[in-house]
């Protein structure tokens, strides 16, 4: 009974994230890496440059090769994560796809709960809070997202401190300008940041399905649009469109950052093992 009370106050978005991350929780390896610490992880064979009080001779004895017990690094990491709340991102061309803004809120908070499973610590960029871990860090993200945040109209994360080699998540549509998007990814890059980028797009705004004459409007204050033939656009369309993710995908290769991009009619699932996987395998390089 108190099970079923606790799951009914719960938010719907929080329920929906963790599932999504438990189902993919299974065939991730977490963040665990190499590094000072008390708890045990693996044994490997001994390679030249090991130092001898790092071997295990019990282990080594055992057979004709030499093994080093490797420990894991303890020290709890920290993860911002920012998603864009802009008029943009409340978009969904049917009524069975969700909003942008509900799978980019889902994968953000997903993510969290993987982090946070891992005892990770995470924030929500622009928070006032501490970055911290558990169940009540997910709770108060969960209130945050919902809220929105205090850059919401331009589609960007806002100006804050971070750590150096700090991880960001910025998950948004990556349809504002190109330029203010590669301002400030440049200024989180020289402030040491590590960002992955995750664009958002409905499969209406992928390849532009619309046929005959449609009436476009604009969610960010643009002009409406009428056209005849809504079909002679979409070999255009789909140029600007993959010139815009060629810009980002050299924008934060050139950066060392990571890019992917995910449509709303797709599993969240898939989306969020290759997200969490290129966190994991970030920290691990950097602690190498």
């Amino acid at each position: 009974m108190r099970a079923e009370h606790l799951g009914a106050t719960l938010p719907p978005l929080l329920i929906a994230a963790e599932r999504v991350a438990a189902t993919v929780a299974q065939g991730v390896h977490g963040r665990r890496r190499v590094g000072p610490g008390e708890t045990f992880w693996q044994y490997r064979a001994y390679h030249p440059g090991d130092t001898p009080n790092s071997i295990d001779w019990r282990q080594s004895a055992k057979s004709d090769r030499v093994f080093i017990r490797e420990r894991e690094w303890e020290a709890a990491q920290t993860v911002s994560l920012w998603c864009d709340h802009s008029p943009s991102m409340h978009y969904a061309s049917d009524k069975n796809l969700p909003e942008k803004f509900d799978r980019a809120a889902l994968l953000t908070l997903a993510t969290a709960s993987l982090l946070v499973r891992g005892a990770e610590y995470i924030s929500l960029l622009g928070s006032a809070a501490k970055p911290s871990t558990g169940r009540a860090a997910l709770l108060r993200m969960t209130s945050e997202l919902d809220a929105g945040n205090t850059d919401e109209q331009s589609g960007l994360p806002p100006q804050a401190d971070l750590p150096r080699y700090a991880d960001l998540l910025w998950v948004s549509d990556f349809l504002n300008p190109l330029a203010d998007i590669e301002a400030r990814a440049q200024t989180l890059a020289a402030a040491g940041v590590r960002a992955t980028l995750v664009q958002i797009l409905d499969p209406a705004e992928a390849d532009l399905p619309f046929k005959g004459h449609v009436h476009f409007e604009g969610l960010e204050g643009e002009a409406e649009l009428n056209v005849g033939k809504a079909n002679s656009l979409r070999q255009p369309y789909a140029q600007r469109l993959q010139e815009r993710q060629a810009a980002l995908i050299e924008l934060t290769g050139r950066l060392g950052w990571s890019f992917q991009v995910h449509h709303t009619n797709a599993p969240p699932q898939t989306a969020l093992m290759r997200l969490y996987q290129t966190l994991a395998w970030r920290t691990s390089a950097s602690n190498r």
